[in-house]
């Protein structure tokens, strides 16, 4: 039998947006649910090394992280569900939200922080190297890469950018594009082709990432000519895959307001939506910073708006009932 829960707050996502805004949100008293998604925790849950998440002088990791946040998350009174929205009605207060299991979510207010994913390539020892010498996120491993030779896959703005950054750690970065120009902004070009430590691939698209990650992890990264055909191979510490990311909005389309890239229009500053009461945090509308950190402040101010919308609507409904 499907159950009808009913909340001051639901959050939807896991993610250190979600569980931030659930801290917040219970010490408020909105005895928040979080309904955790597809993949509870986030992207760091498939993170190793975390060296940038303040107030832990050591290396923590990821998977680690995300269960103390949980468990402060239900310390102080958050509910956490094991379910996936399939179908969202946003014609609230109450907002209404269906789980795959066939439970009902009912709030007063919203705050959705389903996150995004970076976009992979899919070939060969991708997957199996990840953490290990492979990586989505220069600002988060590249610190691990000092004095050593990385390449970067990709060719508009995030590759360019993500390039130039390594260029405080790495010895020399090395940019892999599949086509024989890039796509990025135009300054951004002109600095990539200044820098003394990058130079660049043209033509050339990752075939597969070798390497044992039980000795060593990554070794190369195996080319072929997009124009020829030719196979090479580029011997690296690491591999940066630099094609962009896929918010988790496709529930959302043609509910809220959506950019071009796909992530949900906010009020600049706030995690405020075009609908009253519904707030995004996290990734699902952060697409330059993309941090942790960044993503839990983010949280924190949607729950914050959140408190605020529901003592307006308390105090709304308070003057109805006199009169």
């Amino acid at each position: 039998m499907a159950t009808t829960h009913k909340t001051r707050m639901l959050i939807i996502g896991s993610g250190p947006a979600g569980l931030t805004a659930a801290i917040y949100g219970a010490r408020a008293g909105m005895e928040p649910i979080v309904v955790q998604g597809l993949q509870p925790g986030g992207q760091l849950t498939i993170t190793t090394d975390v060296e940038n998440y303040p107030g832990f002088r050591d290396v923590i990791q990821g998977p680690w992280l995300m269960q103390e946040m949980e468990a402060q998350a239900q310390h102080v009174g958050t509910r956490m569900m094991w379910d996936t929205i399939t179908d969202i009605d946003l014609a609230g207060p109450p907002f209404r939200a269906v789980g795959d299991s066939g439970d009902i979510y009912e709030a007063d207010t919203l705050v959705i922080a389903t996150g995004a994913q970076a976009k992979w390539l899919g070939v060969p020892g991708e997957q199996l190297l990840s953490g290990k010498g492979v990586s989505a996120c220069a600002t988060c491993d590249g610190f691990f890469y000092r004095g050593k030779k990385v390449v970067v896959i990709g060719g508009g703005n995030t590759a360019v950018e993500e390039a130039l950054y390594l260029t405080n750690h790495a010895e020399h970065v090395t940019l892999i594009h599949r086509r024989d120009s890039l796509r990025a902004e135009r300054i951004l070009q002109q600095r990539l082709h200044a820098h003394p430590k990058i130079s660049v691939l043209w033509n050339k698209a990752v075939a597969a990432f070798a390497g044992d990650p039980m000795a060593g992890g990554l070794k190369a990264v195996e080319l072929v000519d997009t124009v020829t055909g030719e196979g090479s191979r580029v011997e690296t510490d690491g591999a940066f895959v630099a094609i962009g990311h896929a918010p988790a909005t496709s529930l959302f389309a043609g509910k809220l307001a959506l950019d071009e890239s796909g992530y949900i229009v906010v009020e600049p500053g706030t995690p405020k939506t075009a609908i009253p009461g519904v707030f995004a945090c996290g990734d699902v509308m952060d697409h330059t910073y993309r941090q942790a950190v960044t993503a839990a402040g983010t949280g924190c101010m949607a729950a914050l708006d959140a408190e605020r919308f529901v003592a307006e609507l308390d105090f709304a409904t308070g003057q109805l009932t006199q009169a």
